[in-house]
C-alpha cells in the first residue's frame, strides 16, 4: 500500500503524481474504517483528501506553516505527518485530538478550532517571517462557510496589504456544518461558473506569446491591466478588487491541477486566493448524501451509515427543538436566531414551520447577537441558540448591546459544561462566569427535561436578558414528581435534612441525587437544593439554610472564577461566615477530550469524587 510509505512529514513527495489518485482512495478506505469506529468529523475530513495531498506535495514541513480554519479537516494532514497510528484513540482520553494540536507535531501550525481565525494567524505568521527574514510560506485554509464569519473579512482587509507571499485556499464545498446561507454563499455561487475568465487569460497569453518580438511584452502589459480586463468578464471581482489575488475556480479533488495552481501561487508578491471546489463527504454515499449527520459523527456500521448507539432517549436539543415548535404556534412575536447550526441547536423544525420567523446569519455570532437586540427594540421575542464555547464570541455584543439597554432576549445556551471529545475548544465552562458577570442578565438552568421546558416557558414572559444554560446529551428524566412553579430568582427544595447542604445547578442535580443517597447510606441526613437561578441567586434560601446547617457544598459544570460558588462563598462569608461553604466546580484549566463520565471523574466532579471532598469538609 502507498499509505505504509507515509511515516512522517514530506513522505508523499516519495509518491509520483500519478500515484496520488491512488493514495487519496487508501486514505478514505482507512479514515472510514477507523472513524466508523471512533467516531469523529467526517464529511469534512472526506471532502478535503486531495485538497490536503496537494499541499503537502508542492509545500515542506514544518518550515512552510499550514493553518486549518477550525481544524476539523485536518485527518489527512495528521496521517501525512507520520500520525497514522494515533487513529486507534482519535479524540479519546489520552489519545490523539480531532484538532491540530502544537503539542502533538511541530507540524501543526496552529492549535484551532473555531472558525473564521486562519487567515488573520496568518497575517501574523507572515508579519513574523517578513521582520525575521524567513522564507518560508504561510498557507491559510478556511471554508465558504466560515468565510461568512466577520472576523475572516478583518483579516481579508490586513491581508491586502502584505507586500511577502501569503496564500489563502478557500474550501468551497457550499457547506458549514449545515447548508450556507447569505449573500457571501450567493457570490461563491456565482464565482463556481466563471471558468470564462480562466479560460480566456490562458488562450490569449497563448496566442500573445506566439507573436514575435512583442507578444511576451503585450502579456505584460496586459498582465499589468488585468484588473481592468477581469472587471470585463467577471462583474465585482470581490478579492481582486481588494487587492488579493485570484486564482480559480479549480477542481479540488484533481491533485495535478491543485499542484499546477499552488505553484503558480508560491510565486505571487503578497495575498493570493486559491478557490477550491471539493464536495464535503466525497468517497462515501450516506456522508455526502447527508453531510450534516456526518459533520460530526459517533461510531457507526460503515456499510449503512446507521449510528451503533442509539438509547432512544430525548436529549435537551430536542426537548429545546420541541417546546420551541409549542411556543412558534402560542407567541406570534417569537423569532429564533442561529449561527449557522440549525441542525445543531434543535431549530430546523421552527424553521420548517416558521420559515419567516427562523434567522440564520452564518458563522457570526456578534452579528446574531446584536442583530437580536434590533429585533427586540421592535418588538420581537428573539431566542438566540448557539453553543457554549461559541457563544463567548459574542460577549462584548450581550454587555453592550442587549443586557446595557436590558432587552428582553432570551440566550439558549446549548453544550454547556464538559461536552467530551472535541476537547478544550468545544468545552462550555464559562458560560456562568461570563454571563453572571453583566448587570440586568438572568441565568438559568434546568435540573431535567421538564424544567428545560419550564425555563422557555417561563423565559418568554420575563423582562430584560435571559440565559438558560444545559448540557449535551440525553436530558435527566428523574425527579419528575419535583416540578415547583417558576419564581423569578428562586431555588427548589428538594430534599430537606441538616448539617450539610448540596447546592446543584442544571446538570449537576442528577449527580447531586447520586451524592444524596450515596451519604444517606452512610447515616447522614443532606438537604439538597436545585438552584435554577445562577442570577439573582436565591439568597432567602441562603438565609434558611444557615439556621441548621454548618457545610454548604456548591456544584457547577463551570470554572470556579465567577460562577454560582463563588457568588454563594461571597454572600455566606459577609452574612453567615460560621457556615463552612465547598466549591465543587471545574478546575483552573482547560480540560483536554475525552468521554464526559471519565473526563468528570478526572476534574473530581464525578458522584465519588464529590463524596469524598465533602467528608474531608465536614470532618475539618
Amino acid at each position: 500500500m502507498l499509505l505504509d510509505k507515509i511515516q512522517k512529514e514530506n513522505d508523499i513527495k516519495k509518491i509520483s503524481q500519478q500515484q496520488l489518485p491512488q493514495l487519496a482512495q487508501e486514505i478514505r478506505e482507512f479514515l472510514l474504517e477507523n472513524v466508523s469506529k471512533t467516531g469523529g468529523h467526517l464529511a469534512s475530513n472526506l471532502g478535503a483528501v486531495e485538497l490536503t495531498l496537494a499541499l503537502h506535495y508542492v509545500f515542506h514541513l514544518p518550515e512552510d506553516k499550514i493553518i486549518w480554519d477550525v481544524g476539523h479537516q485536518s485527518y489527512t494532514h495528521k496521517i501525512l505527518t507520520g500520525r497514522k497510528e494515533g487513529f486507534q484513540k482519535l479524540r479519546k482520553f489520552g489519545g490523539m485530538s480531532g484538532f491540530p494540536k502544537r503539542s502533538e507535531s511541530s507540524c501543526d501550525a496552529y492549535d484551532t478550532g473555531h472558525s473564521s481565525t486562519s487567515i488573520s494567524a496568518g497575517v501574523g505568521y507572515v508579519c513574523a517571517g517578513s521582520i525575521r527574514g524567513d522564507d518560508s510560506h504561510v498557507i491559510s485554509i478556511i471554508g465558504d462557510g466560515a468565510l461568512t464569519g466577520g472576523m475572516a473579512y478583518e483579516a481579508l482587509n490586513n491581508a491586502s496589504q502584505l507586500k511577502k507571499n501569503f496564500i489563502i485556499v478557500l474550501n468551497d464545498n457550499k457547506m458549514s456544518i449545515s447548508e450556507n446561507v447569505g449573500g457571501i454563499s450567493r457570490y461563491l455561487n456565482n464565482l463556481r461558473t466563471t471558468d470564462t475568465y480562466t479560460e480566456l487569460k490562458t488562450e490569449v497569453k497563448k496566442k500573445l506569446n506566439k507573436v514575435p518580438g512583442i507578444g511576451p511584452a503585450m502579456v505584460e502589459t496586459i498582465h499589468k491591466t488585468k484588473d481592468s480586463l477581469k472587471q470585463l468578464v467577471i462583474p465585482g471581482m470581490f478579492f481582486e478588487d481588494m487587492g488579493i489575488k485570484y486564482l480559480g475556480p479549480v477542481n479540488g479533488h484533481d491533485c495535478n491541477r491543485m499542484i499546477q495552481i499552488f505553484q503558480e501561487a508560491k510565486k505571487t508578491e503578497g495575498a493570493v486566493l486559491v478557490h477550491v471546489q471539493t464536495v464535503k463527504g466525497k468517497g462515501y454515499e450516506p456522508a455526502m448524501r447527508h453531510p450534516a449527520r456526518f459533520h460530526g459523527t459517533s461510531a457507526f456500521e460503515l456499510e449503512s451509515g446507521v449510528p451503533l448507539k442509539n438509547s432512544g432517549k430525548a436529549n435537551y436539543t430536542d426537548v429545546f427543538s420541541t417546546v420551541m415548535r409549542k411556543l412558534g404556534d402560542r407567541e406570534p412575536n417569537l423569532v429564533a436566531v442561529t449561527a449557522a447550526m440549525p441542525d445543531g441547536t434543535g431549530l430546523k423544525r421552527f424553521r420548517n414551520l416558521f420559515p419567516e420567523r427562523f434567522f440564520d446569519v452564518g458563522i457570526a455570532e456578534e452579528h446574531a447577537v446584536t442583530c437580536a437586540a434590533g429585533m427586540a427594540l421592535g418588538g420581537l421575542i428573539p431566542v438566540v441558540a448557539i453553543y457554549s464555547s461559541f457563544l463567548q464570541r459574542a460577549v462584548d455584543q450581550i454587555i453592550e448591546d442587549v443586557c446595557l439597554q436590558n432587552l428582553h432576549v432570551i440566550f439558549a445556551v446549548d453544550r454547556a459544561g464538559i461536552v467530551g471529545s472535541d476537547g478544550e475548544t468545544h468545552q462550555g465552562c464559562f458560560d456562568l462566569s461570563y454571563l453572571s458577570m453583566i448587570p440586568n442578565m438572568t441565568v438559568m438552568a434546568p435540573k431535567n427535561k421538564w424544567e428545560l421546558s419550564d425555563m422557555l416557558k417561563f423565559a418568554v414572559h420575563c423582562e430584560g436578558p435571559v440565559a438558560i444554560r444545559y448540557p449535551r446529551g440525553e436530558a435527566y428524566d428523574g425527579l419528575e414528581e419535583y416540578r415547583e412553579p417558576m419564581v423569578y430568582g428562586k431555588s427548589e427544595m428538594l430534599f430537606e435534612g441538616s448539617e450539610i447542604a448540596l447546592l446543584a445547578v442544571g446538570s449537576m442535580v442528577e449527580t447531586g441525587v447520586q451524592v444524596y443517597e450515596k451519604m444517606k447510606e452512610e447515616g447522614m441526613h443532606p438537604s439538597l437544593v436545585n438552584a435554577r437561578f445562577v442570577k439573582p441567586l436565591d439568597t432567602r434560601m441562603l438565609d434558611r439554610l444557615a439556621k441548621n446547617h454548618r457545610l454548604l457544598v456548591t456544584m457547577e459544570e463551570n470554572v470556579k472564577t465567577g460562577g454560582f460558588g463563588s457568588a454563594v462563598l461571597a454572600y455566606m462569608s459577609e452574612k453567615h461566615p460560621q457556615v463552612q461553604v465547598k466549591i465543587i466546580s471545574l478546575p483552573d484549566q482547560f480540560i483536554i477530550h475525552g468521554s464526559p463520565e471519565l473526563l468528570k471523574k478526572t476534574v473530581g466532579i464525578d458522584k465519588d469524587s464529590i463524596y469524598t471532598t465533602i467528608k474531608e469538609a465536614y470532618k475539618e
